[in-house]
């Protein structure tokens, strides 16, 4: 699982197998993302990690 943004962020992304892109990205970045996750400002990544690597639901 990666997350990320900004436009260079974009390679990481197309190789990543969970691809999670920031509410607050690019268009770029949500479009090639498998799953767009809240913004930066509300912990976005770490409900990435609770739903995609922990399983939970927040």
């Amino acid at each position: 699982m990666t997350c990320g943004d900004e436009a260079n962020d974009l390679p990481m992304l197309k190789w990543a197998g969970c691809a999670i892109g920031m509410a607050n990205g690019i268009d770029a970045v949500k479009q090639v993302a498998t799953h767009v996750t809240l913004d930066n400002d509300h912990d976005g990544v770490a409900a990435a990690v609770e739903k995609y690597v922990l399983g939970a639901q927040r």
